[in-house]
């Protein structure tokens, strides 16, 4: 039987299970809801994923079957209006080496191209990775099950991301080398760069699948680097994580679902992560046979709230099972989607819901089944105008493309939200024509208006992290997000020092310098200007590393290492015969290689900690001064030790 019936059944099984009147939320009145376009096969049938906006203020999204070659899927454009294009049907080519069934959004790039994934299909029909034009040339990248087994993975569920390398991230629901039963390996993560190269970073369930498995939302990076994303299952508790990765691919689980009594911290997470302004990661759970879902916060060190709990009102009027991402809006709040639930349909066509950090749901729109139903994830356009799918519903019930505006403001896209100075970004918006200028938090930029819907800014210098903000002659658009000016580190000087002398770090994008590390340790630090800030070097700095500063926009770490000096400050006793324990103080003793007494030779001596010493004054030592030798150089004191 198909896995996605069985759900649907366990679904409604537990609706009627929870309901028991039918109390309706009311919608806010300044709603406005439009189904833009019904699919009806030939153009597409199941929209899942969301829509993205792209350089052309169009819309560009995917449906999983469909099309001309049914029922692999397409690619469409949709203007804001609902006229809509099929720009690409999949298995165009033969055995569908061009891939079969995408089921995740479209990454739009800078230069204006989609990256996407599919399912099936590719050289061995379990899934591919491709590029699309807004023309709709498709090449594919890469396909996926390279050797037996599928050490690389494969079904890539999930949307690409952009890191800030420029390379792409996702995750496979199966393959790799993870073990977990029957189920053909738990998934990997990946990276793959713009040119096709693949490169497997975390194999799922690995072990005791403590890690999770299953990860079919994907990956999002937070301002720390770091990605962080869910599995649908696995875990301390088998009912799902939420794990942090680094760019190598170390994992990290942070959460394990079904941590309390009945699970009331949710089960299964289906959906991906969103970072939101205050810095905390908010995502939601799928739900199971006896739950209909929840919504939940947590911090990227792994602090976990549950925030919400779906289906908490009498016949699921504020929906159910919650099967996609929640995105921020320029209001604050958050908005997402509910697979079932709300008051059409008899509580079965779903919702869309707005939730507060704090936890506070509203009911915004509740779906009918004429106008669609099952909705996928939304996407805010720069109108301030929602937009979304539905898989089912609609005239033919073969799903939708809807609009829903709530009263937002327009805005403008940053495409990427980070750089540094003298960066070209692109900026996605609505009456670009006649523009005036553009500031990075007030900072004036040089900018080329390449269309009345987009246009490209230098990053200038002495930028700030901060809104981005397009002026014309008649309005002002902000960035919905904080672009992050990354800082650069040019030079500093000296190379090399004992602990407690001033490093001067020359570089640019410095003014809102955070920290700054040393030998790996926090260094008290004093920003000059936006080029220069001067740091003194802490006691416990380790040899050989780089010098890091963090800003707002980032952290960025020299090219080159800090060679940190030992230093003798003072030792006991001052004089001795031969054979006398000798204790040195001082800093940056770790790794000690050798002591000398007035140019002797010590035979016999160990390393305490960073800051002491203990040696035995050997047979050839002489009255003279005292020298340690490690990694970063020779300390010398500055007095005799007397030889009696």
């Amino acid at each position: 039987m198909n896995c996605s019936f069985v759900r649907l059944i366990q679904r409604l099984a537990v609706l009627v299970m929870l309901a028991a009147s039918a109390t309706a939320i009311a919608s806010p009145a300044a709603t406005k809801f439009k189904s833009l376009i019904s699919f009806d096969d030939t153009d597409g049938l199941n929209g899942v994923g969301s829509v993205v906006q792209g350089l052309d203020g169009n819309l560009y999204g995917i449906t999983e079957y469909g099309g001309a070659h049914p029922p692999y899927g397409t690619i469409f454009k949709i203007t804001p209006g609902g006229k809509l294009t099929t720009l690409y049907s999949f298995c165009s080519q033969s055995n569908c080496t061009d891939g079969a069934y995408p089921a995740a959004a479209l990454l739009l790039v800078a230069n204006g191209n989609f990256y996407g994934t599919t399912t099936g299909g590719g050289a061995a029909g379990l899934g591919s990775i491709f590029e699309i034009t807004p023309a709709g040339k498709l090449t594919t990248l890469y396909s996926f099950c390279h050797g037996t087994n599928c050490p690389d993975g494969f079904d890539p569920n999930s949307a690409l991301i952009q890191g800030t390398d420029g390379n792409f991230y996702g995750t496979t629901v199966h393959g790799g080398t993870g073990g977990c039963g029957g189920c053909h390996g738990g998934g990997v993560a990946f990276k793959i760069t713009p040119g096709g190269t693949y490169t497997k970073l975390h194999d799922f369930c690995t072990g005791t699948c403590l890690d999770g498995t299953y990860p079919f939302a994907g990956l999002v990076q937070g301002t720390d680097g770091n990605f962080y994303g869910t599995a649908e299952s696995g875990g301390a508790h088998s009912a799902g994580t939420v794990f942090k990765m680094t760019p190598k691919g170390v994992v990290t689980t942070l959460y394990a679902f079904c941590s309390v009594t009945a699970c009331k911290d949710g089960i299964n997470p289906y959906a991906g992560l969103v970072q939101a302004t205050d810095g905390n990661l908010y995502g939601t759970t799928e739900g199971d046979d006896s739950t209909a879902g929840s919504a939940f916060k947590i911090t990227p060190s792994g602090s976990f709230t549950s925030i919400y709990s779906f289906c908490s009102l009498a016949s699921c009027t504020d929906g159910a099972y919650p099967f996609t991402a929640l995105i921020q809006a320029t209001d604050g709040n958050l908005y997402g989607t509910t697979s079932n639930g709300g008051t059409g349909c008899e509580g079965r066509c779903g919702t869309v819901y707005k939730i507060t950090p704090a936890g506070k749901l509203t009911v915004v729109y509740n779906f009918q089944g004429t106008d669609g139903t099952n909705p996928a994830g939304l996407f805010k356009g720069t109108s301030g105008t929602f937009y979304g799918l539905t898989s089912a519903g609609g005239a033919t019930n073969q799903g939708t493309v809807f609009s829903l505006s709530v009263g937002l403001k327009p805005f403008v896209e940053l495409l990427p939200d980070y750089g540094k100075v003298g960066d070209t970004i692109d900026i996605l918006g609505q009456g670009f024509t006649g523009a005036t200028g553009v500031s990075f938090d007030g900072v004036a930029a040089t900018f080329n208006n390449a269309s009345d819907t987009y246009m490209t800014a230098t990053v200038p210098t002495g930028a700030l992290t901060g809104i981005v903000t397009v002026t014309t002659f008649t309005t002002s658009y902000k960035s919905s997000e904080i672009f992050r000016v990354r800082p650069q580190i040019r030079s500093f000087a000296p190379i090399s020092g004992a602990v407690g002398i001033k490093v001067e770090i020359n570089g640019v994008s410095l003014t809102q310098t955070a920290n700054v590390t040393i030998g790996g340790k926090a260094a008290t630090f004093k920003v000059i200007n936006d080029s220069e800030v001067s740091a003194i070097v802490p006691g416990g700095a380790k040899n050989g590393q780089k010098i890091c500063i963090t800003t707002a926009g980032g952290t960025v770490c020299s090219a080159g290492t800090f060679t940190v000096e030992p230093k003798i400050i003072s030792f006991s006793p001052t004089s001795g015969p031969v054979g006398t324990l000798v204790t040195i103080k001082g800093t940056t003793f770790t790794g000690t290689t050798k002591v000398t007494f007035g140019g002797g030779v010590a035979t016999s001596f160990q390393v305490i900690n960073d800051s002491e010493v203990q040696a035995l004054v050997p047979g050839t030592a002489k009255t003279g001064k005292i020298q340690a030798t490690t990694p970063g150089g020779t300390a010398t004191s500055a007095t005799n030790f007397t030889v009696t």
